[in-house]
């Protein structure tokens, strides 16, 4: 076991009713005039009603220009509101968007240099505003991880702000703030989620700590998700998926994600698919191409998941999962194949070659990759 350290939010407070306590967190972090950051679906879906009336004594804006994917232009702006309103401290209410804008605004709003120097690993060195992260879906983690990945239009790909700073203060998971949801994001967000725990468990990085909960992550997700789409409703399902998703984000908040994040990353920097979307999309083809080099963790997988294992082999047992995770994508009725989003294939070797530069995402992977076997994984996802 190599040395490790375990990092989350400050804080964490989770369960039903969770989010009695965001007056007192806000007051115990000098919060007087903080700026609420979210987007108009969260606005639009009644979630936000949930959280104002606990704000009633705080003299709160809210920022809720934030897209379904978070662009440097967004941090640029919200800090520009934040910067120019006066405020003390950021809430995110919302899905990883807004709690990536929020984190970064939380680092870069007292920052006297420009955004671009954030990028990179432990890169920031000025104080931090105070934050509290509210997730309304299930699935990103970023309430307790310590990165936030924003959208460069420009160079048409996504790039990293990973900086301990960007833990937030407070991380309130109520599950009964996922419950206006929409179906089509409970299922994106939750295979999110079941790819965090994966990747946790496969990588390079992964400790016994880490091991724990992304098992039990799985476990939760794969037999609350379909509950959970199938009926929005069944608040049961709601806080298993809650809280699997934070165990999620705790395991690979610490040990890391690996190639399907790293080939995810071109799909939504240049065709825009939902973070959730893309990850589900190549999971079964990076899971079969990883099998080579972790078959044996395959079992722990398949008895997280209620697969059966006695008397197959360790290939039968890894090809079990890995056909488990396409029927579960076709439940929850994510898209099985690039094409579907009209991505020419003539794009393929671009995309492979945009991928295998993701190297701080692939170095956790526990197969080496070359950019041929990721244009191969691209292909078989086609």
């Amino acid at each position: 076991m190599h040395v490790s350290s375990f990092k989350t939010a400050h804080r964490l407070i989770t369960g039903q009713q969770a989010l009695h306590e965001l007056p007192s967190q806000a007051s115990k972090l000098g919060m007087q005039k903080p700026l609420l950051v979210t987007d108009r679906g969260v606005r639009e879906s009644g979630a936000l009603d949930l959280v104002t009336p606990r704000m009633k004594d705080l003299d709160y804006a809210i920022y809720d220009r934030v897209p379904p994917e978070p662009e440097i232009e967004i941090v640029e702006e919200c800090t520009q509101v934040f910067r120019h309103g006066g405020h003390d401290g950021l809430i995110a209410v919302g899905g990883g968007s807004a709690m990536d804008i929020a984190k970064s605004v939380s680092v870069y709003a007292r920052h006297n240099n420009t955004l671009e120097t954030l990028f990179g690993e432990d890169k920031v060195e000025s104080s931090r505003v105070p934050l509290i992260a509210l997730p309304t879906t299930a699935g990103t983690g970023s309430e307790v991880t310590n990165i936030a990945i924003l959208a460069d239009n420009q160079q048409g790909t996504k790039r990293g702000i990973v900086s301990d700073d960007l833990l937030p203060d407070v991380a309130l998971v109520a599950p009964e703030m996922t419950l206006s949801c929409p179906r089509s994001v409970t299922a994106a967000s939750g295979v999110d989620a079941l790819v965090h725990a994966i990747e946790a468990y496969l990588s390079n990085f992964a400790s016994p700590l880490t091991d724990a909960l992304a098992l039990k992550a799985m476990t939760l997700i794969v037999r609350a998700l379909p509950k959970a789409f199938a009926n929005p409703n069944n608040l049961a399902a709601r806080e298993d998926m809650a809280t699997g998703s934070l165990m999620a984000g705790l395991a690979f908040g610490n040990a890391g994600v690996g190639a399907v994040h790293a080939l995810a990353y071109p799909l939504g920097g240049r065709y825009h698919l939902a973070h959730g979307v893309s990850n589900a999309l190549l999971l079964p083809h990076v899971m079969a191409w990883n099998k080579l080099a972790c078959v044996e963790r395959f079992q722990d997988i398949a008895h997280a998941f209620g697969e059966p294992c006695q008397g197959l082999s360790a290939t039968q047992i890894a090809d079990n999962v890995i056909d488990r995770l396409h029927r579960l994508c076709r439940d929850v009725e994510i898209p099985t194949q690039l094409r579907t989003f009209d991505i020419p294939e003539s794009a393929l070797p671009e995309l492979a070659e945009a991928a295998s530069k993701v190297e701080r995402l692939l170095r956790n992977n526990p197969r080496v990759l070359s950019r041929d076997d990721i244009e191969q994984i691209y292909r078989a996802a086609y």
